[in-house]
């Protein structure tokens, strides 16, 4: 465990501790480090910084651990992918109104890979994701597995103003450095390309009245954005005209289920008959707390 800075202003004074730590690493399983897991209800000690209203961890496990554990992760939601992707590709027709043209798309933490199917309906050409997983590409459908690259995203694979649209969802919060790779991708870009990123928000009403039993405060996450520090982030990282959104999520009723607080003893054998259930598979749409931003790199006519 190492202790670290704030990830985005670099600000050193950790005396606003959110909450104290809670995790015990012998307790976690093949999914602890899975999107769209049963929530354990841990997390590191969490601190508050007093600059730019980021809220991160500290200390927190060393990069080479972290790739191994996401790495091993396994891998089971491939439903409620669908589902995520579908509501993030409702952004796309006012994305790709402002674009330059849809050639070159990058999904950083793509999973197996739902979104770029809504990127290829959209239109868009030279379609590819990174994750870090070996589960959920192997999970992936045959029409985008072979766009799907194993591993972290790393700059230098990629040639500078190649990209229209990046894309990253709910993947800041697990990232060590997430402004490096927000300027790495600004980078990539092509002249009036955008950003688009979903993230958990930490001032949403959901996390205000859940505290720390909301599923967002999670080990996995090493911080958790507001919209204002959203803000920040895409602006020091060089984009311009960013653009902050709610989003509605929708899922089904068993996925709301699984992520609602409910003492374990409850939660796993009601969702387990919400699945079996044609009422379970329901799904329903709900303000669960996340935000959306869109950045965009300057025009080389600006």
């Amino acid at each position: 465990m190492i202790s670290r800075p704030c990830p985005l202003c670099a600000d050193t004074d950790d005396s606003r501790v959110f909450a104290k730590s809670n995790f015990d690493f012998s307790a976690l399983d093949a999914f602890a480090f899975a999107s769209r897991k049963l929530p354990e209800y841990m997390h590191y000690r969490l601190v508050e910084c007093p600059i730019c209203d980021v809220l991160y961890a500290s200390p927190v496990p060393t990069d080479s651990e972290l790739s191994q554990a996401y790495h091993e992760a396994a891998f089971d939601s491939r439903e409620e992918a669908r589902f995520a992707a579908q509501v993030y590709g409702s952004f796309l027709p006012r994305i790709r109104s402002r674009l330059p043209d849809t050639r070159g798309a990058l999904d950083i933490g793509a999973g197996d890979g739902a979104f770029l199917e809504e990127l290829l309906d959209a239109g868009f050409t030279d379609v590819v994701g990174v994750e870090p997983s070996a589960a959920p590409i192997a999970s992936a459908s045959p029409r985008v597995q072979p766009l799907l690259k194993q591993g972290f995203f790393r700059a230098d694979d990629y040639a500078a103003s190649s990209f229209a649209l990046i894309t990253c969802f709910q993947t800041l919060e697990h990232l060590s450095d997430p402004i490096e790779m927000c300027r790495a991708a600004q980078r990539l870009l092509k002249p009036g390309g955008a950003m688009f990123v979903i993230a958990h928000d930490r001032r949403s009403l959901s996390a205000r009245v859940l505290g720390t039993k909301s599923p967002i405060f999670d080990i996995e996450h090493l911080q958790l954005f507001s919209p204002d520090s959203a803000r920040q982030l895409l602006e020091r990282a060089g984009f311009t005209d960013v653009e902050l959104d709610a989003v509605v999520n929708r899922y089904p009723l068993h996925y709301w289920a699984k992520l609602f607080p409910f003492p374990k003893p409850v939660k796993l054998p009601l969702v387990r008959a919400l699945k079996q259930s044609r009422v379970g598979t329901f799904p329903l749409q709900i303000p669960a707390g996340n935000l959306a931003a869109i950045g965009w790199k300057r025009s080389a006519n600006a």
